[in-house]
């Protein structure tokens, strides 16, 4: 059994991922900050803080896959937050390249999370491909940083980062935080609703993991969505008309937005589009390449 090591494995995606590479017969090993007892999964400890990680976790492995990071929408952009969005995601690359730098058993494969806001998040016709240059703003800072912390691991390790868009599951994420005012009666658009909102189906992403750990020829950066590009106004109807509920409000105001959430409203009223042909011409398909389809199998 390759041995594969998952950080950040008990949000959105890691509980979704995790069960998929032990279906596909991978031994995973789960690095967490405190004791956990999960069937099939060996757990080790590590603190990003101290810099401590488990050295037995380290041994034999196949694949990295990096998923830890603080949730970039759960708190306001205080100077101090912005430090934790970024240290979690960039300090904790940097421990485990320290501790494996050293070893000869080196994995294969680094996979890293990355974010679709590295293109920033202004709203315009043109849609992003990988070659395109990162954004000056905050987000766009963050996600250079995370990107330059997996890009360590090369040339010891084939590296992949996925610059992942809002993913839909019907198990918490962005999905249920814009589904819970539709459900009470109180969905709109926010701002113009003309932003974009690049996603992809949950199933698809953790697919697009599993494409990236097995086929030796992707390597690099690839945007995690499926090029179905819808704005905030289309996905908040599509909402809305999946659940059978109507949309009657006006727009939240983005003045408002702003009041509420400060600098971190930016990624709520802008979005950018972005490509997906550069995972497709890899060989990967999506299951779920539109919205309608995606929004069936989460509410069916």
């Amino acid at each position: 059994m390759k041995k594969v090591l998952v950080t950040g494995g008990s949000g959105l995606v890691g509980s979704h991922l995790i069960p998929l590479l032990r279906s596909k017969g991978y031994q995973v090993v789960l690095l967490s900050r405190k004791e956990r007892k999960r069937e099939g999964i060996t757990t080790a400890k590590w603190d990003i803080d101290s810099g401590y990680i488990d050295e037995e976790a380290l041994e034999g492995l196949y694949a990295i896959i990096h998923l830890a990071g603080a949730g970039i929408a759960d708190e306001r952009w205080t100077d101090a937050r912005k430090k934790v969005i970024i240290d979690s995601r960039v300090k904790s690359a940097k421990l485990l390249h320290r501790a494996l730098e050293s070893r000869s058993d080196k994995p294969e494969v680094f996979i890293s999370a990355s974010g679709i806001n590295y293109y920033g998040t202004k709203t315009t016709e043109k849609v992003y491909a990988e070659t395109d240059p990162p954004s000056a703003d905050f987000i766009g800072r963050c996600c250079v940083e995370w990107e330059a912390a997996a890009d360590l691991f090369s040339p010891g390790s084939r590296v992949v980062k996925l610059r992942t868009g809002v993913v839909l599951s019907g198990a918490g994420g962005a999905l249920e935080k814009i589904a819970k005012p539709v459900k009470m009666g109180f969905g709109a658009p926010l701002g113009s609703g003309k932003q974009y909102m690049p996603y992809i189906h949950i199933s698809d992403l953790c697919e697009m993991y599993l494409h990236a750990l097995e086929k030796n020829t992707v390597r690099g950066a690839y945007n995690a969505v499926n090029g179905d590009h819808q704005t905030n106004k289309s996905l908040t109807k599509a909402i809305a008309g999946a659940l059978k509920k109507p949309l009657w409000l006006p727009n939240v105001p983005g003045f408002a937005m702003k009041l509420v959430f400060g600098e971190l409203a930016s990624i709520l009223l802008g979005g950018s589009r972005a490509s997906a042909d550069k995972i497709q011409e890899t060989g990967f398909t999506f299951k779920f390449d539109n919205l309608k389809a995606a929004l069936a199998d989460i509410y069916r």
